[in-house]
């Protein structure tokens, strides 16, 4: 496997050169990577719901609960057609779900490190980060399209330092590359 990991270094950074690119086109355009990443969520949902659809009529005849699937199918399809009639109210739906999210995970947080306090010390960085979660939902309910392009600078960052750690890991394995190929030479 590592004689494989190091052969093949390049696919690390060319993945980690990729997602760099990609980290400075969602900063650079936050509106159009918004688009684009609604439209590939309904691209995915109509592609799902269709395979769905046809996997419930297709098991008709062998499964009791085939219309569970056939149901799905259809609630894929639903979406993806919604999401690419109404790009903009799907964007606020996904905003509004990463908001509810952040404020009840915070939530739990901060009551988690209220149990856990009897039984460890530092339960403020839990607190903390409970906290944090809260008022970042808060702020997406509160500026709704500040929050969407936010959340892509955020991707952007996040994709960025993502592509660092790849080109780092691909020159180590290039390094470890030619001390394998050194042990090999060598007969070790």
């Amino acid at each position: 496997m590592l004689n494989m990991l190091t052969r093949n270094w390049w696919l690390f950074a060319l993945r980690g050169v990729l997602a760099i690119c990609f980290g400075i086109l969602a900063i650079i355009w936050p509106q159009q990577t918004v688009l684009v990443l609604v439209l590939l969520f309904g691209a995915y949902a109509l592609a799902d719901g269709i395979f769905s659809l046809y996997a419930g009529i297709a098991s008709h005849r062998y499964f009791e609960r085939w219309w569970a699937e056939l149901l799905e199918g259809v609630a894929g399809i639903g979406v993806g057609v919604l999401t690419f009639i109404w790009p903009a109210i799907t964007t606020h739906v996904l905003l509004y779900l990463v908001a509810v999210w952040a404020v009840v995970t915070g939530i739990f947080e901060i009551l988690a490190a209220i149990q856990l306090r009897r039984l460890i010390t530092g339960e403020w960085a839990l607190i903390l980060s409970g906290l944090l979660s809260v008022v970042f939902g808060v702020l997406l309910f509160a500026y709704p399209a500040a929050g969407i392009v936010t959340l892509v600078w955020l991707v952007g960052v996040y994709a960025i330092a993502f592509g660092i750690m790849l080109i780092i890991l691909a020159f180590r394995l290039r390094s470890l590359r030619h001390d394998f190929e050194k042990a090999i030479a060598l007969g070790i």
